[in-house]
């Protein structure tokens, strides 16, 4: 049987609670677990600041005499002080008789009569309470209460707190607890002192410290009922200034601010008797936002929907007021919060339950005056207090998200990374509310320090990520691009790209030194296709520094970045599958195998050749001029260029093309273009289903028609929900994952469709299985037909 020191209590403790904020959060949280009928008040009694006495201490051995020095200690004394803490404090100090006596009175005083006092008036606590609940640590009543809550499906908690280890929290705070309570049948006060500091023995037991309740005086009325806990020995310096200061930033945000003020948990702050007022947030300072995005989590039947709506009121130049609402069921919810590879179960969407937030954005050097708050200085300064994304239980507060230290959204971190509009931690005033019944899986750390790691809190943080990181931000520039021109940043694509060119010359590199003498004109082939290939990416990069002037700059530069960024990419895998294969034969005297090997090498090879004579027309040379061709020769190629691909993920291609050839007049690159991120995102969401339904058998279906020249493409993949069905053409709307989400394919493929008079629109025939869309129509005119 395992047996515990007394110091143990120590570490549960002061160790585990890491400000006085949360101290004062958990003894607060006992309150209205209580069901206190009046709110909580803390007191703070101090008579002598820790500081003045450490420096009187400190003259009492000089030169002046007795009676000078207690005069001198009486005048730091606070009047504002209770009049029987002054008193005592004073009598005790009138008793001292020599200097060495005056020092242990002080102490004494100091020990005893500053103090601070935290009282509920709610049901209180029996004898018996005291010594089978308030002493027992980790008493787990509350718990199966709280357990019991969520079988039955309550739509409230019982209890705030259910650890049972809250209580310890006042040692941080002090030395000596003194806890006086009552249950309202009680006749009188029932009583427990705690002198924190016999738990510091290192060599004692925990039951070797003797603590027991006792009967205490009267109660204050006959019916009266609560608790009060007084905290002496106080380990802090407290002083008026920082009471208040605590009390307008820390006690201010410890419940929910954005709560209408007569529903808010009342939590009284005493100053030596005087009140000293906590702040609600004004309404006009969110009124004044220039932006936000508020949202909801639902379960529907048992399946998430996630619902954000943006807006965008003052962006800094004329538009009108802009609004927009976007829904995710559970397949974009899969796809964007976990994706292919992600590292928890898409369980964990349904698991999570329900939440809402909220996050309001402000241009900080655009804040004016407002007249319910002052000048412009006034405006900023409160918009800088209430700034942070907090995060609410049940009303109250999870730290330590939402303090200016820590950035949970990682909003900072990406920030440095973004180009327009700047989506940093200290521009929004936000919320998020999460409950202890709907949400059982987002449990506190032990230490009060922020959510345990779990999958429900990976999806919590990728959702809020996913609608305040991206979505609200590319909504800002998808109004800005409308009502001010703006140049389009891709340096991250253009990274990206160089990225998967170093990553073909290394194993090219590996390769030459692997291989044998026998795959030398192989290893000098594939040398030679990226050598081509690199010089076609430095003309394209060209091109964009070229076209950076043009009006159809966007267009030109993502087609060449995302053109050059597939040819990389299938560069890089095919020379790192070579190595790969390559890799085994080291050491070996295989010829029969060798000869296999190079059957593959040179497969991939010429996967890529073709890949590169597809996208040849795509070329920005390519993309400027109108030519005749067979539309449905184009289709072919494309099919015969990402042959291996299908392959590889099991996909089958049905066609139902003219038996004539479709001879149309276009920019070929550009159709090419619109095929080739059709398949792209068809292959990404067959992949998303193959993974999470092992019988399923992926399918592409491509058609054609003639009079006017009209391509259907459709997938048996995710689908897209009809709500998204304008969305998905939206420059940077993209529900992939985070690695994969850029935002750009079908938006360049519908301006490549209308550069050529023609319409690419997602046909609004719900798919009978899915009841979500599948089918790409891309209509060119008439007189594109040859």
């Amino acid at each position: 049987m395992f047996r515990i020191t007394a110091r143990t209590v120590l570490e549960l403790g002061s160790e585990l609670i890491s400000s006085d904020i949360i101290a004062f959060y958990e003894l607060i949280k006992n309150g209205f677990d209580a069901r206190t009928k009046a709110g909580v008040d803390v007191k703070f009694d101090i008579v002598l600041t820790r500081r003045a006495f450490l420096r009187l201490k400190g003259t009492i051995h000089g030169k002046a005499s007795l009676p000078d020095l207690k005069k001198l200690i009486k005048d730091e004394l606070l009047p504002t002080a209770s009049e029987a803490a002054y008193g005592s404090f004073v009598d005790l100090i009138d008793e001292a008789t020599t200097k060495q006596e005056l020092t242990e009175k002080l102490d004494q005083a100091q020990r005893r009569f500053n103090t601070i006092t935290v009282t509920d008036t709610g049901s209180g606590m029996s004898l018996e309470d005291l010594d089978r609940s308030f002493l027992v640590i980790g008493t787990p009543s509350r718990k199966k209460e709280v357990e019991a809550a969520l079988a039955r499906g309550d739509k409230s908690t019982p209890y705030l707190g259910e650890k049972g280890i809250g209580r310890l929290s006042a040692m941080r705070l002090g030395e000596r607890l003194l806890v006086e309570t009552a249950r309202s049948t009680d006749k009188k006060l029932n009583r427990l002192e705690i002198d924190w500091t016999e738990f510091s023995n290192v060599d004692a037991m925990l039951d070797q410290i003797a603590v027991a309740p006792t009967k205490g005086g009267k109660k204050p009325s006959a019916e009266w009922s609560g608790t009060a806990l007084t905290i002496s020995d106080l380990v802090e310096n407290w002083t008026e200034a920082r009471v208040r200061d605590m009390a307008d930033y820390e006690f201010a945000r410890l419940t929910d601010p954005f709560a209408n003020a007569t529903t808010r948990p009342r939590i009284a702050i005493f100053w030596n008797g005087e009140r000293i007022g906590i702040p609600i947030m004004s309404g006009a300072l969110l009124d004044a936002a220039h932006a936000r995005v508020s949202g909801a989590y639902e379960l529907i039947d048992g399946a998430p929907v996630l619902t954000c709506t943006f807006e965008a009121l003052d962006l800094g130049f004329e538009h009108p007021r802009e609004r927009q609402t976007v829904k995710l069921t559970e397949e974009d919810l899969q796809a964007t919060i976990i994706g292919k590879d992600g590292p928890v179960e898409d369980s964990a969407l349904r698991t999570i339950g329900p939440f809402s937030f909220e996050a309001h954005w402000y241009n900080r050097r655009r804040l004016g005056a407002i007249d319910t708050i002052g000048e412009q200085k006034a405006v900023r300064e409160l918009q800088q207090k209430w700034s942070g994304i907090l995060l609410f239980r049940d009303r109250f507060r999870v730290f330590p998200y939402g303090e200016d230290e820590d950035d949970w959204l990682e909003l900072d971190r990406r920030a440095l990374r973004r180009s327009g509009y700047t989506l940093n931690k200290t521009q929004f005033i936000g919320r998020v509310n999460i409950s202890r019944i709907a949400n059982p899986q987002l449990l506190d750390q032990t230490n009060r320090e922020g959510l345990r790691e779990t999958s429900e809190q990976y999806v919590l943080l990728e959702v809020l990520r996913y609608a305040v990181q991206d979505m609200l931000g590319k909504f800002m520039k998808d109004v800005e691009r409308q009502y001010k021109h703006q140049k389009v940043d891709l340096s991250d694509a253009q990274a990206q790209v160089t990225k998967l060119e170093d990553r073909a010359k290394n194993a090219i590199r590996q390769l030459k030194r692997l291989t044998p003498s026998e795959g030398d004109d192989a290893i000098e082939e594939l040398q030679q296709t990226l050598f081509e290939f690199s010089e076609f990416a430095a003309r394209a990069r060209q091109r964009i520094a070229e076209v950076e002037q043009e009006s159809r700059q966007m267009i030109e530069m993502a087609g060449v970045g995302l053109m050059v960024e597939v040819v990389a990419h299938e560069l890089a895998r095919s020379s790192e599958n070579a190595l790969k294969a390559l890799a085994h034969m080291k050491g070996r005297d295989v010829p029969d195998r060798l000869r296999s090997y190079f059957n593959t090498l040179q497969a991939e090879m010429k996967s890529v050749s073709k890949r590169v004579r597809v996208l040849d027309p795509m070329s920005v040379s390519g993309r400027q001029r109108s030519e005749v061709f067979a539309l449905d020769e184009v289709i072919r190629d494309a099919i015969e260029a990402h042959h291996a691909q299908f392959k590889r993920h099991k996909i089958d291609v049905i066609t139902d093309l003219t038996t004539r050839p479709l001879r149309i007049r276009a920019v070929k690159g550009m159709i090419v273009q619109i095929i080739e991120n059709l398949i792209s995102n068809s292959v990404y969401w067959l992949d998303m289903r193959a993974e999470r339904e092992p019988s399923f058998k992926p399918k592409i279906s491509i058609s054609l028609e003639s009079d006017p020249p009209v391509m259907m493409f459709e997938d048996n993949g995710r689908g897209i929900a009809p709500e998204n069905r304008d969305q998905v053409f939206k420059m940077f709307f993209s529900l992939k994952d985070t690695r994969r989400r850029r935002g750009l394919g079908l938006y360049i493929a519908r301006e490549a469709a209308m550069h050529n008079g023609g319409t690419l629109e997602l046909d609004e025939e719900r798919d009978p299985e899915t009841g979500r869309l599948h089918k790409f129509v891309l209509e060119l005119p008439a007189g594109a037909q040859v």
